[in-house]
């Protein structure tokens, strides 16, 4: 049976899913899942050779199959797959050029398999040198999936078993539907004081705080920029409790803002966290993340005498994998490549806006866009269901897109890196006739439509 040859038919194949998978694991488009087959670029194609364009899928970062990513697993794995404990030029030439794209002080690299597994490491680098334990985070946030990244990712735990004496929550610093908004004279200092308030509660508790942690650009939150100058701020704040900085660029690092490789870089070159995460883009679909820390943390963690060992964590595979990836972002200039088709897809996104009032606030920074729809132009009101509409009609128009936010509102664009000029005008041109319809379902009186 050749790789393009099916097994099963998709109600076969939707038939063995629901009976060996825990239905926790969901589908997209539950009620009409995609059964994928194969994808090349930006582009995936079903059972039947129907094309759909991926606008979400941020782990293939340089494109589905890219051929220099493919090549360089298939030649690697032809030649030795083995643990870290050997001596190996692919894992110090890895650690050696992804150093070369952070500051100087962020240094010393573990390499992991995921991005849980990276922030579930981060926090044991933060209580090991901080001999502390408290955790301050962001409402709204996701971290893994790890019972530890449950314990401090509101997005999770606010539906479980709720927030933990050691977790602490801040709000999150979004300048359109948060405290303080874009009319506000200084929004980077007023959401950092909310941090310090939050770190000056918990101490009056007797609490003692290891870390700060947030996404530099938080997604699941919404596709949310913050204000240039917030985590310099937040990082005086932590630091003076004796915490450290964790910035989480499991999604939204490796040139996916365009004009700078990381997005906690946006803040300002005068920002350096105490430890970096990375995970998702890194292997553009191999399993793949990555710890960047400073000498005197990893130091620290090194001092209790309990080696760190991961069995795949810097395998020569996915080292080599993750040199691909990186000579392709530098070839194919996909950063600037982001910067720009950002900048046009913001533009035809900001028109939109001003023709549909659905439409509250766009926002986002090279290929990371977050489209806010409302039901309320005064009181920003979440338009859920409107917003559900849109991405089920866009599939049927042979796009895939997504929500994010605490409304499940925003329209996220997180597309692969080769995302293209004329895959936005097509993306925007359907979303003007989806909003018209939208437009008039309300003015008619009746019902959105469920597809």
């Amino acid at each position: 049976m050749s790789v393009s040859e099916e097994r099963y038919s998709k109600s076969e194949t939707l038939e063995l899913r629901r009976k060996l998978i825990g239905s926790s694991c969901r589908l997209f488009f539950s009620h009409d899942p995609m059964k994928i087959v194969r994808a090349s670029g930006q582009y995936m194609f079903d059972e039947e050779g129907r094309q759909y364009l991926d606008c979400i899928n941020n782990v293939v970062h340089v494109g589905y199959c890219h051929p220099v990513v493919v090549n360089a697993a298939h030649e690697q794995n032809q030649l030795l797959n083995t643990n870290a404990r050997y001596l190996h030029d692919n894992l110090v030439e890895y650690a050696t050029r992804l150093g070369k794209t952070l500051p100087e002080e962020l240094c010393v690299f573990y390499f992991v398999n995921s991005g849980s597994e990276a922030n579930d490491l981060a926090l044991r680098l933060a209580r090991q040198y901080t001999k502390k334990n408290d955790i301050v985070v962001l409402d709204h946030a996701y971290h893994g999936h790890l019972t530890s990244l449950i314990d401090i990712s509101p997005y999770k735990f606010r539906t479980l078993e709720g927030q933990k004496e050691w977790v602490h929550v801040a709000p999150l610093p979004d300048t359109y539907r948060g405290l303080y908004r874009e009319d506000h004279s200084d929004p980077a200092t007023a959401y950092a004081n909310e941090v310090r308030k939050v770190l000056e509660d918990a101490q009056k508790n007797n609490r003692q705080i290891a870390a700060f942690i947030m996404e530099s650009l938080p997604s699941v939150g919404g596709q949310i920029i913050p204000p240039e100058g917030y985590c310099q701020k937040v990082a005086e704040h932590i630091r003076t409790a004796g915490g450290v900085f964790i910035a989480d660029e499991v999604q939204v690092g490796f040139g996916r803002v365009g004009r700078r490789f990381w997005s906690f870089q946006l803040q300002g070159d005068d920002f350096v966290p105490d430890i970096v995460t990375v995970g998702k883009p890194i292997g553009n679909g191999h399993p793949m993340a990555c710890v960047v820390t400073t000498k005197e943390i990893a130091e620290a963690f090194t001092s209790t005498g309990v080696e760190y060992f991961n069995t795949f964590g810097g395998n020569p595979v996915s080292c080599a994998v993750g040199l691909a990836v990186l000579d392709v972002i530098e070839k194919e200039n996909l950063r600037d490549h982001a910067t720009h088709v950002g900048k046009f897809l913001m533009e035809l996104l900001n028109e939109q806006k001003n023709k549909h009032p659905i439409i509250g606030d766009v926002r986002g920074v090279g290929l990371f866009i977050g489209v806010d729809l409302i039901s309320d132009a005064k009181e920003r009101t979440p338009a859920t269901e409107e917003a559900e509409y849109v991405i089920c009609r866009m599939k049927t128009e042979g796009i895939v897109l997504s929500t994010d936010g605490p409304g499940r509102n925003v329209l996220k664009f997180k597309p692969p890196m080769c995302f293209s000029m004329d895959n936005a005008k097509f993306v925007v041109e359907k979303l003007d006739i989806i909003l018209t319809e939208l437009e008039e379902v309300s003015r008619s009186g009746t019902a959105v439509k469920e597809y």
